[in-house]
């Protein structure tokens, strides 16, 4: 049976540029594409935001490549809760799929690994 699965992920970046911001997050899509095996055309939309100091590109750049195109796609900004991992960007995939939700794999990379340990696999990383 087809049903609707999130798929969560974080990576951090050492600075607030383009180039980082839109590396990380395509690091970060590979891997969580990688390890639940989705496609483009499972994909039902993404959720990205971004901690408050960066602010150089929209993270949802990185997610427009050929197959990506038809994807909806939104970009907001994390709430700047005091003490909270800074230079963090989070992505939210909205996955159509008869994967049962404890088989999904949540990605959590760099710093954000401490944001989740209890979700983050070692083979991730």
């Amino acid at each position: 049976m087809m049903q609707v699965q999130g798929v969560r992920g974080a990576i951090t970046v050492e600075e607030n540029s383009r180039d980082a911001i839109l590396a990380a997050t395509k690091k970060l899509l590979e891997v969580m594409v990688e390890k639940n095996g989705i496609t483009p055309s499972q994909v039902g939309s993404i959720l990205f935001s971004c901690t408050a100091d960066l602010n150089a590109a929209f993270p949802a750049e990185a997610a427009r490549q050929p197959g990506w195109e038809q994807v909806p796609l939104f970009c907001c900004q994390e709430i700047p809760v005091a003490g909270s991992l800074g230079q963090c960007i989070r992505v939210l995939i909205h996955w159509n799929t008869a994967v049962q939700q404890k088989a999904v794999q949540h990605i959590y990379l760099e710093k954000a690994s401490q944001l989740r340990p209890d979700l983050t696999r070692r083979d991730a990383q």
